[in-house]
């Protein structure tokens, strides 16, 4: 288990200080992937360097598997770190290196013998699917083929905790797809706990169990993901669960009606029953929902006729979705 305690990182300026994180409190249980989102600037990467002390922070705790990160000798934080696997949106191979060295070097550091390390490597590099890739060398490879390289690099010492740092930020949307379907099933098969830091949604809806939400340096909002889809409480979550707030359009015209979705079956033919039972005409003018977990979330805007709204209301209402009226 992951404990964040009132953490806070400041760095001086000449003519004072820049805060990166202000009193942070997380705790993220063995085996889930929890995520961590926020606009740039939030402090989502100060946040993820500090659980592992790459960044020491200026104030609070880190506490994993019972342990205080501050209170470690060097020596102690160097063996600790093993524990914490890291990847990030530059992928940070080792161009001299071909892809199998990569995955080895980790564990050259930590004093393996060549042939133990030669051989994690190995099924390593078949449990991310780049078996065939082991003689080459990273300005060979895709940038999705690095980032699995990477992957594997991160997971040669066997750690408990896969950190990502924005680790899909530089892919297509199919690679980024596929990449984080490996780590569901690294976390699914191995067991290992994965923090997600990004700025995109998507990533969040696809993977984590749970997500905190960053605003102004510190938590707006922290809950499971179905929860935050479904009823965002802080204007930055809206922001990130409903961003077609600001690109919908300008509806000013009678009869548009917006329909909030916050969980509903995605089976279920809401609009299809709401023109038959109604018998009416919708046009939709705009839509933006996604499925969780079987769950529709997002929203729609339409346009019924006049002598129509009142009836649409009430299907509405009866069929318990939330609307307001444009």
């Amino acid at each position: 288990m992951i404990e964040i305690k009132k953490l806070s990182k400041a760095y001086p300026l000449a003519d004072g200080e820049l805060i990166a994180v202000r009193d942070i409190d997380l705790t993220i249980n063995d085996g889930e992937i929890f995520g961590i989102i926020g606009l740039s600037g939030a402090g989502k990467s100060t946040l993820v360097r500090c659980i592992n002390f790459l960044e020491r922070p200026t104030s609070g705790e880190v506490i994993i598997d019972g342990q205080s990160l501050g209170e470690l000798s060097k020596r102690e934080l160097l063996k600790t770190r093993q524990n914490i696997g890291m990847i990030f949106q530059g992928f940070n191979l080792l161009e001299q290196r071909n892809v199998v060295k990569n995955v080895c070097y980790p564990l050259e550091i930590a004093g393996a013998k060549r042939a133990d390390a030669l051989r994690r490597a190995v099924e390593l590099l078949e449990l991310v699917g780049l078996s065939d890739k082991a003689k080459a060398y990273p300005s060979q490879l895709s940038g999705g083929q690095k980032q699995r390289a990477a992957i594997a690099r991160a997971l040669a010492a066997n750690p408990k905790y896969l950190l990502c740092d924005e680790a899909t930020s530089a892919l297509d949307p199919d690679t980024t797809a596929s990449i984080l379907e490996l780590m569901k099933r690294i976390n699914r098969t191995l067991g290992v706990t994965i923090v997600i830091i990004t700025h995109e949604m998507r990533v969040i809806d696809s993977i984590c169990d749970r997500v905190a939400v960053l605003d102004n340096h510190t938590v707006a909002e922290i809950g499971e993901v179905r929860e935050i889809f479904s009823n965002p409480k802080s204007e930055i979550a809206r922001r990130f669960v409903l961003p077609e707030k600001r690109n919908a359009p300008n509806v000013t015209e009678n009869g548009a009606i917006r329909i909030i979705f916050n969980g509903e079956n995605s089976d279920k033919p809401i609009i299809s029953n709401l023109v038959t039972e109604c018998e009416t005409a919708v046009n939709i003018l705009h839509a933006d929902t996604r499925e969780l977990d079987g769950k529709a979330f997002g929203q729609m805007i339409i346009r019924v006729r006049d002598e129509d709204r009142e009836r649409v209301k009430s299907f509405l209402t009866e069929n318990n979705l939330n609307f307001n009226e444009i």
